[in-house]
């Protein structure tokens, strides 16, 4: 596939506001909107179109990547900064499978990401371990972005990024912000967090949390008095922990418990549901930010199962279920009850809450998915 061709088939999901674009041998390119796929008619991709996208990715890459690789991750930019990827290259069957995750030009706010006001204070904290947590493609990157654009905004800090790769990139505003990437920058994320403590910090941003030694350097990382920020793949609150902990050995499971107790000052986790026109996604969201009786739980494995009680009637603290939350979407109108339903953490309960509740009618009808529309118009591109 000619480099040029590759451009327009990529600014086509920057224009659409595709989240993600998928070459695959035997396929045609494949675009998700809100979610869903959707088969651009275009023309089934043979070994040859896959390898050609492969190599332009590739191209210019500063990393120095063997023949033989079998998955490599990395970012890349349209000419002109005309839009941002990352990039995701693997084999299947031994021919190139591609998906590239498409970067938004411009960090949004909390405002225009329907993301809940506390994520502001969330953000002006001085210290402390805070994490963002959800399964993939559910807006962890993207949150995080915009939390470390309010502290840019609004003080003055050194900010030490480390990614793999470098998704968001940053401009100084009032924040001085250097930006690291594995594999270019730094050998791995415990070395540049190692590094990081030598650098003058005030908030640190490691874009996962995938190993003991990594978790373990963060973590000391906020005892040492700096603000740290992380994502991790996870659904909710207290499985967070649970994850955090199975990372270490055993015999040292209590010792973290009480460390998570004492530095995490916050677990924000995400579920990404299309809204009620079917038009866009809005976030439902469950925040935990630490008390004496959340601390309690995190230290003790027997109570973790408690925290979901505690988060429920800590909303005088800004903290919020899963299912407070999408309770609160359904009444603001912007998700349907059965949307709702399927996301929520206890379903049964859920719907025992809304029959009590009342002033809840049906859902109206919905608009047509814009979904086939964007087919047809890529179509006629094509």
């Amino acid at each position: 596939m000619e480099r040029d061709k590759l451009y327009r088939l990529l600014r086509l999901g920057l224009e659409k506001g595709a989240s993600d674009i998928h070459f695959q041998v035997g396929y045609l390119p494949l675009y998700r909107f809100h979610g869903e796929l959707v088969e651009l008619r275009y023309k089934v991709l043979a070994p040859k179109d896959t390898e050609e996208i492969a190599e332009v990715l590739i191209a210019g890459y500063p990393r120095e990547i063997p023949d033989d690789f079998n998955e490599l991750d990395l970012a890349f930019e349209l000419p002109d900064e005309a839009g941002r990827f990352r990039v995701n290259i693997s084999r299947q069957r031994r021919f190139y499978n591609i998906v590239l995750r498409v970067i938004p030009p411009q960090i949004r706010t909390f405002e225009e990401l329907n993301l809940p006001s506390v994520l502001r204070d969330i953000a002006d904290l001085k210290r402390g371990y805070v994490l963002v947590t959800g399964a993939t493609g559910q807006g962890k990157s993207t949150t995080l972005a915009t939390i470390i654009q309010e502290i840019n905004r609004t003080r003055k800090a050194k900010i030490i990024t480390v990614e793999d790769p470098i998704e968001f990139v940053f401009t100084h505003d009032k924040s001085i912000i250097t930006q690291r990437e594995i594999g270019t920058d730094t050998g791995s994320f415990p070395e540049a967090l190692r590094a990081a403590l030598r650098q003058d910090p005030d908030v640190i941003m490691v874009g996962e949390m995938r190993d003991l030694e990594t978790v373990d350097t963060s973590l000391k990382a906020a005892e040492t008095g700096h603000l740290v920020f992380s994502t991790i793949h996870t659904n909710d609150v207290a499985s967070t922990i649970n994850r955090l902990v199975s990372f270490f050995p055993t015999e040292e499971q209590l010792q973290v418990r009480a460390r998570l107790a004492e530095n995490l000052k916050a677990i924000v986790s995400l579920r990404l549901l299309v809204n009620k026109k079917q038009s866009d996604r809005v976030p439902a969201v469950e925040v935990m930010r630490a008390t004496r009786s959340i601390q309690e739980c995190i230290k003790d494995p027997g109570r973790t199962g408690e925290l979901t009680d505690y988060i429920a009637r800590g909303r005088s603290e800004a903290m919020q279920t899963f299912d407070q939350h999408l309770f609160d979407l359904v009444r603001a109108n912007k998700i349907s009850v059965e949307t709702a339903l399927t996301a929520a953490s206890n379903p049964t309960d859920f719907q025992t809450k809304l029959a009590l509740e009342g002033g809840i009618e049906g859902d109206d009808e919905i608009e047509e998915s814009p979904l086939e529309q964007i087919e047809l118009e890529a179509d006629d591109r094509f």
